[in-house]
């Protein structure tokens, strides 16, 4: 029994070592492929980074060989050259306007205390006549005002009052002549960008249902087609509206400026009369 006993102790160690042998080299094996599976995956995944970097090289050559004028133009035919040109248009007209206006204001300034110096100096040693001179020699509305009260100095000071205000509406109406042309074309740019969206929307759709698949090779096209007229026609309405903004601005300082001048003239002519 003893025999027996210790036949089948011998019998179980060996059945024990022998799966233990086993599985030290199952797992020896199973550890050499995955060393050899990483190996492959860091090496496919080095492959897929250099052909990145390489891709993203050779696009920054390419951007950087290309002149900004190129570009432009590039975007402006992938745009669309139908509604790019009409939102390009806008921009023409509305920086033509813009500009003709900026001038005319800036030529309409004066140096109000220099005029009201020169005025009430002529004044008192020539006359009426001698004011009158020095308005007619000087350009900008606030002259010009100054010119129609002393036309009506004779009439008493009520008059030259109600002839400064009238003609002050007039040269207020010079200033901001065309301005609503400029907010139109502010108007017009971003509406004709959004509508070339649409139209470059509809036209992905179109290319989608004639094929019965969707890829991006379909939709790309209508979709950078209206993202680029949108893009397009915000930009425009900014500028012109930065030069809008300006405009205004510089037409209320001018108007401030012939509303203060007018009551210094009416000031100047009050004592002129009372030294008379």
């Amino acid at each position: 029994m003893k025999k027996l006993l210790a036949l089948f102790a011998v019998i179980g160690v060996l059945v024990m070592a022998s799966n233990i042998t086993y599985a030290q080299d199952g797992p020896a094996i199973d550890s050499t492929e995955m060393v050899a599976d990483s190996t492959e995956m860091n090496a496919n995944s080095t492959a897929v980074v250099a052909t990145e970097e390489a891709a993203t090289v050779a696009d920054d050559e390419k951007l950087e060989g290309e002149t900004l004028h190129q570009v432009l133009k590039a975007k402006f035919i992938e745009g669309g050259a139908g509604f790019m040109g009409i939102v390009v248009l806008a921009l023409i007209f509305g920086l033509a306007i813009s500009i003709e206006r900026i001038l005319f204001l800036n030529f309409s300034t004066t140096n109000t205390k220099k005029l009201l110096t020169d005025v009430e100096e002529a004044l008192n040693q020539g006359g009426i006549d001698a004011a009158k001179e020095v308005c007619r020699n000087t350009r900008g509305p606030v002259a010009s005002i100054f010119y129609q009260g002393l036309d009506r100095a004779d009439e008493g000071l009520e008059m030259v009052e109600k002839s400064v205000v009238a003609y002050g509406g007039v040269q207020t109406g010079l200033l901001e002549k065309n301005l609503s042309w400029i907010s139109l074309f502010i108007a017009l740019a971003p509406m004709l960008g959004f509508m070339g969206t649409v139209i470059g929307m509809i036209a992905a759709f179109d290319a989608i249902k004639a094929a019965g698949d969707i890829s991006p090779a379909l939709v790309a096209g209508g979709i950078s087609q209206a993202l680029i007229t949108t893009v397009t026609g915000l930009i425009v309405a900014m500028i012109l509206q930065v030069l809008y903004n300006y405009c205004v601005a510089k037409i209320d300082s001018i108007v401030n400026e012939m509303e203060d001048a007018s009551i210094s003239l009416i000031d100047i002519l009050y004592k002129f009369n009372v030294q008379k």
